[in-house]
């Protein structure tokens, strides 16, 4: 069955606001998980009795982890419904997270981050897919958006509220948090349609990788994630002495918060104006902020303004980014948008990593000049290299 075949058996199952919400929830879930440790570094340090930089490393591990195993679970998985998929992939997080909040080592909490991945990569991947598929014609770009909105919410919401509830009762109660959301996650999936995409075998998902235009976007994505997270990952570090304490959770409320409004502003502005303007401006935007990040640190009020506007730029990347995929993959979108995945769990992975190193070796002080690098060398990449631009160009010259 390919993607079109997929959609026209959509029948009445064209996915509403209210069922967008659900796989939401689960976004919002899994984007909670994914920053709260950021912003609890030193307090997970020091119980484990490793270095910051070491426990910074559990990002990377759980991000090297879902690039891995997203393809390996989308081919195991293929026949099956898409509800089957999403409730047990969030099941096995819940496990690991509860793991993780059990976990009295670096080794036993670093097993559990491998094992919540292995559950966020059967959830996550599978809801952008099944948005993207049952989304109405002319409104994809806004669908994708609600389901990413789960996580740029988790960022204004949850995260300050479990980094706030991390350094009063201790960082393992935020996880214990973010078990419970996962459990009501799994709960409310049998509420979704059923959706069947189509199967494709592990070879064929290789394949598509030997597309150069799909090849070009994925590593764009990629790209796109390292000065994020060389930054963020490190945030408690990076904004001492000038925020700290519960100003750490309110400059969390604001970064998120940007990434919320960038996130929804990115939906409607790709589906009027195309996707590609939309990563180049973004991405342009990001490199400024980061350039003038060093000054910027020196206070609190000028740290803060630079954090809500990376955050609008950071939300506005990664939906054109899938809407891009969508357009240029043809039949092989939604296997495309499964490595997407991946590749948005390398970048965490990658950033994180070069965040780690670049504290370890030169100091906090160059993390934002290293990020700004990062980011001058994904705009040259993507831009270069966007199918887009090529396509363009062919008609001018026919």
């Amino acid at each position: 069955m390919t993607i079109r075949q997929a959609s026209n058996n959509r029948q009445a199952h064209t996915i509403g606001t209210a069922k967008l919400a659900l796989l939401a929830i689960g976004t919002f879930t899994l984007g909670m998980d994914s920053m709260v440790l950021a912003g609890l570094l030193p307090q997970v340090a020091s119980d484990l009795q490793v270095s910051v930089s070491t426990a910074g490393q559990l990002t990377t591990i759980f991000a090297i982890t879902y690039a891995i195993s997203s393809p390996l679970i989308a081919t195991l998985t293929g026949r099956l419904d898409r509800r089957t998929v999403l409730a047990g992939g969030m099941i096995i997080f819940l496990v690991g997270i509860t793991g993780q909040a059990l976990g009295t080592t670096f080794l036993m909490v670093a097993i559990s981050r491998v094992l919540a991945a292995i559950g966020a990569a059967g959830f996550q991947a599978n809801a952008y897919a099944v948005a993207g598929l049952l989304a109405e014609e002319g409104k994809r770009g806004r669908a994708l958006a609600t389901i990413s909105t789960g996580g740029t919410v988790s960022t204004v919401i949850g995260t300050p509220f479990g980094v706030l509830i991390g350094q009063s009762l201790g960082w393992r109660t935020s996880i214990w948090v973010i078990a419970a959301l996962a459990a009501i996650s799994a709960l409310v999936v049998p509420l979704l349609p059923a959706v069947r995409m189509p199967a494709v075998a592990l070879r064929q998902r290789i394949r598509v990788l030997g597309q150069p235009r799909v090849l070009a976007i994925l590593a764009g994505t990629t790209l796109i994630l390292l000065p994020t997270f060389a930054v963020l990952s490190y945030l408690p570090v990076l904004a001492a002495p000038v925020v700290t304490g519960s100003l750490l959770a309110v400059a969390m409320v604001i970064n998120g918060g940007g990434q919320v409004i960038g996130n929804q502003v990115a939906g409607r502005v790709i589906d009027a104006r195309g996707a590609l303007p939309v990563v180049i401006i973004a991405l342009a935007g990001s490199l400024l902020c980061l350039v003038v990040l060093p000054v910027a640190r020196q206070s609190a009020w000028s740290l803060l303004l630079i954090l809500l506007l990376l955050g609008c730029l950071a939300g506005a990347n990664i939906v054109p980014q899938q809407h891009r995929l969508f357009t240029v993959a043809g039949d092989a979108a939604t296997t495309a948008l499964g490595l997407n995945g991946s590749a948005i769990y390398l970048g965490i992975a990658l950033g994180s990593a070069i965040g780690g190193l670049s504290l370890k070796i030169i100091g906090v002080g160059w993390l934002p000049v290293v990020a700004a690098v990062l980011a001058a060398f994904a705009l040259l990449i993507i831009w270069t290299t966007a199918p887009e631009r090529r396509a363009q160009h062919s008609r001018v010259h026919r």
